[in-house]
């Protein structure tokens, strides 16, 4: 079995960071997952984005340690803050920051910008034209997939990033999302633009699969909707396969917690403290969902054979062996020395459930976004079953 290397730069934003089922608790070096004393000193945070998976949680974690928070965005997502939030609108796409200049021409400045869709390096170059000077610190969300080499375990942030073929500055979100085979690279790339511009007062956050409540890609909601219908489940490999992925919460409380400490640097924002297989992840997950449904493990070889796609149609997995038996063995330990902690897989599980429940019934009807079809699940089990007939 091998998978190609464009097929493990295409999980893209998607990479991991963990949640180990039944360890909710905190790490010695940072706050309890949610909690939401004041912070020992206020800062004034500027947040491009703000209303995505993990901004929300930014923001609400960010007013409830008393800081003061700006959000820059388009202003499509409009939400309810639990207190005052100063919006200001414009489009990165077409380089329209406008509202933040004229707030700069009158000698505005935040103590940290905190950079969640920086996925061109355009976006990069564009907002420090207008910041650079008027931001104490400057922290961008990269990825786990920015990283040349997923095929040797152990490795941390030191590790070599992957290159870009090509003009990074030409890429567009349009571009990217034509060809995501792309992502590694281009995050490589939006990692070098925010060192140039902002050095040792940038912070790199490298996430792996981001989940919980709001994410929109299904990635993880696959797997407690499936087992919540019951029946024959199909799971990869022998569930053995090291698994890594984070709570959108915990992500976006632990960057707060790093800008009040003044941390900078590149940190590979997943866990837990513990290993965590899919074996693991799976029978969690059903054991907050269901009784009913019946987990069949099938061969890597065979789902390869069947051209059943990890990621895909099996969300969250990648094997554990080959060209990606270190994307889910990445240290972790420079993260947990600064703080970050995780919530309990139940938690998550209980939480993507909520939110799901709530979603408009076409969205709920509507096939998810990410995991194997039903016909095609129910025809990889049976051939399975028959492979010695």
């Amino acid at each position: 079995m091998s998978i190609e290397r464009r097929d493990v730069l295409k999980l893209g934003a998607l990479a991991a960071a963990v949640t180990l089922a039944g360890a909710g608790r905190a790490q010695s070096s940072g706050a309890a997952p949610g909690e939401t004393r004041n912070a020992t000193r206020k800062l004034s945070i500027l947040i491009l984005g703000g209303t995505g998976l993990t901004g929300p949680h930014q923001v609400a974690y960010a007013l409830s340690r008393g800081h003061e928070v700006t959000i820059f965005n388009r202003g499509r997502k409009q939400r309810e803050w639990p207190g005052h939030v100063e919006q200001l609108l414009g489009d990165r796409d077409v380089n329209d920051y406008k509202s933040l200049a004229a707030e700069v021409a009158k000698g505005r400045r935040w103590d940290l910008c905190i950079d969640n869709p920086s996925s061109v390096p355009h976006w990069i170059r564009d907002a420090a034209a207008v910041l650079k000077g008027h931001v104490g610190g400057y922290m961008m969300v990269s990825s786990l997939s920015a990283y040349a080499d997923n095929a040797t375990p152990g490795q941390d942030e030191t590790a070599a990033l992957a290159t870009f073929d090509g003009d990074p500055m030409a890429e567009t979100m349009t571009s990217l999302r034509a060809d995501m085979g792309k992502f590694a690279g281009l995050k490589a790339a939006t990692e070098a633009e925010t060192l140039k511009h902002f050095g040792d007062a940038a912070t790199i956050i490298r996430p792996g699969l981001i989940v919980g409540p709001g994410d929109e890609t299904d990635r993880f909601t696959y797997w407690p909707m499936r087992f919540a219908k019951g029946g024959e489940v199909l799971c990869p490999g022998d569930g053995r396969d090291p698994i890594r992925y984070i709570d959108s919460r915990d992500l976006g409380e632990w960057m707060v917690r790093v800008a009040e400490a003044g941390a900078t640097g590149a940190f590979n924002a997943f866990g837990p403290d513990e290993a965590l297989d899919m074996a693991g992840l799976l029978y969690g997950i059903r054991a907050s969902t269901t009784a009913g449904a019946r987990l069949h493990w099938v061969p890597t070889e065979f789902l390869m054979a069947q051209e059943v796609s990890p990621w895909g149609d099996m969300p969250v997995w990648v094997p554990g062996q080959g060209e990606s038996a270190g994307f889910h063995t990445r240290s972790h330990a420079k993260a947990v020395a600064a703080g970050l902690t995780f919530r309990s897989l139940a938690d998550t599980v209980e939480a993507t459930q909520a939110w799901f429940a709530a979603q408009p019934e076409e969205r709920r009807n509507a096939p998810l976004r990410a995991g194997i079809s039903a016909e095609r699940e129910a025809e990889v089990l049976a051939a399975w079953r028959n492979r010695a007939s």
